[in-house]
């Protein structure tokens, strides 16, 4: 193969404002439903097939494939693309495999159309995957380090990404401490709020504990400036807030033992932080069912938000328990008013399962909450409830969009739902399709307008069969290329000649050239204005290789249910998958029942 790099060529970005979105009619909730248990259905029998296979000029990437039981409109929906880190809460067996295939930092169009893999970049574990800006620059980040799925910790560093997808920052905690996975928030452009779990020998037999049960974990958040990793501030529990307040007693699995330091007692367990224009700090202690307002001079609290010492009586629909991912909103000192967001797991299990799960609502939801700290009382503004009632005994998130929309994502059990402010569910799906969709887990979600222009060069593949050539072309994480230019490269000289030009309407791009066998070929990705943005190296003719169907011992193309999203096909509309009978049984479950 001879290739040689091509044209290159970046302008600068231009605010996304219209994703491409998905425009079928939202179905009924009973119809999405089969539609959900259909596609599991399908995946069980394809295998690999669900993952493998999607990109030609791409054969490394596996993205999870959105199973979407409510499609989004672009007249409900609110611009930009979706942000999530899928990864499988089960893990694989010798006769199961759980999705997804790779675990990793995406950005999605809604109607799952792949705009960025970010696997290869982020090559640990990688979750709270998000944009922001940061000096006058749009960047990503994401956590990225250790694991403990056991307990719900994690151990790494917070990795930023520049428009182009190169590293320009990894942060680490001060004070000799460890980042955990939960918490990276940008404040002000300019500094990065995270969280710490830091296990400490204490006495703890006043709250029950036997004498050789003696370490619990000192929940700290810090904040540090983003360019120097300079500590400006910490803050731990164990210093404010009494295990007195703790929800979950010490025992074995839920909230840990305390016998050794990897099975502290997680008495409070933030995983939330935000701060105001004031300096104070709102974090949230999961393991107190508790949202807490912090003095940033003294580090004193100024309220509590429900748990066991609540400051304020709580209004219908307000009490919460086990939540995640607290968000001031706004905030009135004129009227003593102050608005936040949070998710309601309203359940707690560890993702071991040992200990079982503790609920104290049938399903989770998002919340807006408006407290009032001259009445002290907290009212419900809004709540926005699940469309197939999932209940997430850990992670998950409510993210308020500008134009007043809300994105819920309902953690373990892997499902995203994007509201109208009323409470009108306008998007749902679920992370990943099939087998692969059963156990699949996100840890928060969220939609972001964002302009990548890649600083690697676009992969281009030429495929030869009878019929003639087809050229596949695609840019892992470009928003701005509008149309594709190909071209066979006829000497070696480098002389062109044009064989045409497609319109860009998904992540791969293809070219067909019928009854012509070309020699080597390379393409230009060109923006909205005709410019071009980068040109792909030189790639020679291949021969085509297809996937082999399912139990037919033969070459066949993907078959067209699986090229993209089925939505909202029924049991009833399914016969029969690739020839095989499909026996009906009654019963069926949604897969996070299973």
């Amino acid at each position: 193969m001879i290739r040689r790099r091509g044209h290159i060529k970046i302008r600068e970005k231009e605010n996304l404002k219209q994703p491409l979105v998905s425009d079928n009619p939202t179905y009924p909730h009973d119809e999405a439903l089969l539609s959900h248990h259909a596609s599991n259905l399908r995946a069980t029998l394809s295998g690999l097939v669900v993952a493998d296979w999607q990109f030609r000029s791409r054969p490394d990437l596996a993205p999870p494939r959105l199973n979407i039981t409510i499609p989004a409109a672009p007249s409900a929906v609110e611009p930009g693309y979706l942000f999530v880190a899928p990864f499988a809460g089960l893990p694989d067996t010798p006769t199961a495999q759980h999705g997804p295939r790779q675990a990793g930092p995406y950005v999605l169009r809604d109607d799952g159309d792949l705009v960025w893999s970010g696997y290869a970049i982020y090559s640990i574990w990688a979750t709270n995957f998000q944009a922001a800006r940061w000096r006058g620059r749009d960047v990503l980040f994401s956590f990225e380090g250790d694991h403990n799925a056991g307990y719900g910790h994690g151990h790494g560093h917070i990795t930023i990404l520049n428009q182009h997808y190169e590293t320009i920052r990894e942060l680490r905690a001060g004070n000799h401490k460890l980042v955990d996975k939960h918490e990276f928030h940008v404040v002000n452009e300019e500094t990065g709020l995270i969280q710490i779990y830091q296990p400490v020998p204490r006495d703890l037999t006043p709250w029950g504990a036997k004498p050789e049960q003696q370490w619990i974990v000192n929940a700290i958040i810090q904040e540090l400036d983003i360019a120097t990793g300079r500590l400006l501030f910490e803050w731990s529990s164990l210093d404010h807030v009494s295990p007195d307040e703790a929800i979950l007693p010490i025992n074995p699995g839920q909230a840990g033992s305390g016998y050794n330091s990897s099975d502290a007692w997680d008495y409070f367990h933030i995983n939330s932080v935000d701060k105001d224009p004031a300096g104070n700090y709102l974090i949230s202690a999961r393991d107190a069912c508790a949202v807490h307002k912090i003095n940033g001079t003294d580090g004193s609290i100024i309220w509590r938000l429900a748990g066991t010492n609540s400051s304020f009586a709580l209004g219908g629909g307000v009490d919460f328990c086990f939540q995640h991912h607290a968000r001031w909103l706004s905030q009135d000192t004129e009227n003593s008013e102050e608005v936040i967001s949070l998710y309601d797991n309203s359940a707690h299990g560890t993702e071991h399962d040992d200990g079982g799960e503790v609920h104290t609502a049938p399903t989770s939801s998002g919340k807006i909450i408006r407290i009032n700290t001259q009445t002290w009382k907290a009212e419900l503004v809004q709540g926005f409830y699940p469309p197939d009632d999932p209940r997430s005994k850990s992670q998950g998130s409510t993210q308020i969009l500008p134009g007043g929309n809300a994105l819920v994502n309902w953690g373990s059990s892997g499902a995203v739902t994007e509201f109208k402010a009323d409470g009108t569910p306008v998007f749902h799906a679920y992370m990943d399709s099939g087998a692969l969709g059963v156990g699949v887990e996100n840890y928060r979600a969220f939609r972001f307008n964002w302009t990548g222009l890649p600083s690697e060069e676009p992969a281009i593949v030429a495929l030869e069969n009878g019929e003639g050539t087809t050229v596949y072309v695609s840019w892992n994480g470009d928003t701005e290329t509008r149309a594709w230019r190909f071209y066979e490269v006829s000497d070696e000289l480098g002389s062109r000649e044009f064989l045409g030009e497609t319109e860009r309407k998904r992540f791969e791009t293809l070219l067909r050239v019928p009854g012509r066998r070309v020699k080597r070929v390379m393409a230009e990705a060109v923006d909205a204005r005709g410019s071009v943005l980068m040109g792909t190296e030189e790639a020679s003719l291949e021969p085509e290789i297809l996937p082999i169907s399912a139990g037919k011992g033969r070459k066949a193309p993907l078959p067209k249910d699986l090229e993209g999203n089925s939505v909202g096909k029924t049991l009833q509309n399914v016969k029969s998958f690739w020839g095989w009978p499909i026996l009906w049984f009654g019963g069926w479950r949604k897969a996070d029942d299973l």
